[in-house]
């Protein structure tokens, strides 16, 4: 297996992704985290906490608020109930500067969303409800015009036939394509997205879901594997191994920052949103897969999707200051 690794200090210039438009498409989620759960109280019994806040999220909510912290023009799309969550949720994108114009209100659903009880050791089970993910139809995807990169988070939803027809149309229209499935990796899951893959440029899953797709034992492997299903590159993240990145030319392994970890929520859709950036603006997979690794890094130093303050200079920065595994 061939690898290589760039010096931090041969990086690039950090890219200005001010030209790029971004549309994320799909699975938005509002995310209710409790912190400091020790346990479910007996009864009707009560329990103080830490914290309670909200954050959106989904594979592509939480991609579109990091694209857009990182300087991208974010356009969203989905779907969310006509209630007080859909009505956070689109509050809380709208003010990390997300178009969210393309969220269509489906007054029969409820919006999506989680509830997650954080325990002291970082644990965090999570009680979770579909809504109007589960109703998410093309035609709420909106004109694409000025597009220059759809991200799809979750293609499970509207199935494998309607995606690749998006993401087909996209690619006809000069747009770059990457998706992320939201559901644990499952052979017949692949086999139901597989229309999608011949028309995605840059497949997102972590390593559970590639060994999980492909029956396979090695990350390498089984990405290699997804290349066949007409994947143009699969982008891995791997927990504390960092990421690997896998195209028909090349292996790119990047090992992940030394940080003080506090909640991986969030950390895989703020790594697609580095990348897909990455790509978008012009970084080579390594740099790319990089600069995912570092945005990933700051979400998982916080709480929730929108933790930190940061944007691509900080988050350049970051990268060529801090040290990896």
């Amino acid at each position: 297996m061939s690898t290589s690794s760039t010096p931090a200090s041969s990086r690039p210039a950090p890219a200005t992704p001010g030209t790029v438009t971004v549309a994320a498409v799909g699975v938005h989620v509002l995310d209710a985290h409790a912190v400091g759960i020790e346990s479910v109280p007996e009864g009707s019994e009560g329990q103080l906490v830490e914290s309670i806040r909200l954050s959106a999220a989904g594979t592509a909510g939480g991609a579109a608020l990091v694209l857009s912290r990182l300087g991208a023009h974010v356009r969203s799309y989905g779907a969310v109930g006509d209630d007080a969550a859909g009505r956070t949720l689109r509050a809380l994108l709208e003010d990390e500067g997300v178009d969210v114009a393309g969220l269509a209100t489906h007054p029969t659903e409820q919006t999506s969303a989680s509830v997650i009880p954080v325990r002291p050791n970082g644990d965090r089970p999570a009680w979770h409800v579909i809504g109007a993910n589960g109703g998410f139809t093309l035609p709420d995807v909106a004109d694409l015009a000025g597009v220059d990169h759809l991200h799809l988070g979750g293609p499970e939803f509207v199935g494998g036939p309607a995606a690749g027809e998006l993401l087909a149309a996209a690619r006809a229209a000069g747009i770059t394509t990457s998706i992320d499935v939201l559901a644990p990796g499952d052979p017949g899951m692949l086999e139901w997205i597989q229309d999608a893959l011949p028309h995605c440029d840059v497949l997102l899953p972590n390593d559970e879901q590639v060994l999980g797709f492909t029956g396979t034992t090695d990350l390498v492997e089984g990405a290699r594997a997804l290349l066949q299903k007409g994947v143009g590159c699969v982008a891995a993240t791997a927990g504390e191994r960092g990421a690997v990145v896998v195209t028909a030319d090349e292996v790119v392994e990047v090992p992940a920052f030394a940080i003080d970890v506090v909640d991986t929520t969030g950390c895989g859709d703020a790594f697609s949103a580095g990348f897909v950036l990455g790509r978008a603006a012009g970084r080579s997979a390594e740099e790319s897969a990089r600069l995912g690794c570092a945005v990933a890094a700051q979400v998982a130093q916080g709480l929730g999707t929108d933790a930190g303050s940061y944007d691509l200079a900080f988050v350049d920065a970051f990268a060529t200051s801090t040290p990896t595994r």
